[in-house]
């Protein structure tokens, strides 16, 4: 069956991380399953390698690597490695990260510092390498930071993780304006979804969501939104924050 033109990834490279569980797998499922090659990245590599099999399963072309998402010189190295692999990245997928929760007042310096690092600061230096090569290649490419309804309504007891979001949504703005317009950089704000975080949900909190379709959304219910910031579908949105979380009351 031929692929919609809009939504065809066929000779596309696409890095994902964080892209071996949750949202991050259900993109690079999706990616592969609409003709791209991909890159896994996580902390864990046999994690990566399990979904790089299927992404070979696929008929796609696959590479997983090891990488500390908050480390500048891990996140280089990466980046060396996928373009010597595959001469190229057009899809960039910052989704790694992390949301610990307690009271503001018992965060310590090195958790702020972790939180920050893995959901802002590596990001950054992710994006911008990437945004660079792909300018300077003249091919161009799309950028989606992962980021949160979090990052724009009141939480409490996440409030470090709440402001890196946030601080990755001003970040998609500046790097759009910076790059464009060869480079498209977007924002994709997932609200409350059913992926491995939400084994520490109450029962009433995994079936009901104070939103307006009234539930958590699964997993595979991220891949829409994914696929249209990813592909020539959203050819003219740069800069752009697309929400995914049901209609939650964002603001007030």
């Amino acid at each position: 069956m031929a692929l919609d033109p809009y939504f065809d990834l066929t000779g596309k490279v696409a890095l994902v991380t964080g892209g071996s569980r949750g949202l991050g797998y259900q993109m690079v499922k999706a990616f592969a399953e609409r003709g791209a090659d991909c890159i896994i990245a996580s902390r864990k590599l046999d994690n990566c390698e399990a979904v790089a099999e299927e992404v070979r399963a696929l008929g796609r072309r696959a590479m997983a690597i090891q990488v500390h998402a908050a480390k500048w010189d891990s996140i280089d190295t990466m980046v060396e490695a996928a373009y010597a692999e595959f001469g190229r990245i057009d899809i960039l997928v910052c989704n790694a990260g992390m949301s610990p929760a307690m009271p503001s007042h018992e965060v310590t310096e090195d958790l702020f510092d972790s939180v920050l690092g893995l959901n802002f600061k590596g990001p950054f230096r992710l994006a911008s390498s990437v945004a660079h090569r792909m300018r300077e290649s003249g091919n161009g490419g799309v950028i989606i930071n992962v980021t949160s309804s979090g990052s724009m309504m009141p939480l409490p007891n996440v409030v470090p993780y709440g402001s890196s979001k946030a601080a990755l949504n001003a970040m998609t703005r500046s790097l759009a304006a910076e790059y464009g317009p060869t480079v498209r950089v977007n924002t994709l704000s997932p609200g409350p979804f059913l992926t491995d975080i939400a084994k520490a949900w109450t029962p009433e909190a995994r079936e009901t969501s104070a939103n307006a379709l009234g539930r958590p959304g699964n997993p595979e219910e991220i891949v829409s939104a994914a696929l249209f910031l990813a592909s020539p579908a959203s050819s003219f949105t740069s800069g752009a924050i697309v929400r995914v979380d049901g209609g939650l009351q964002i603001g007030q």
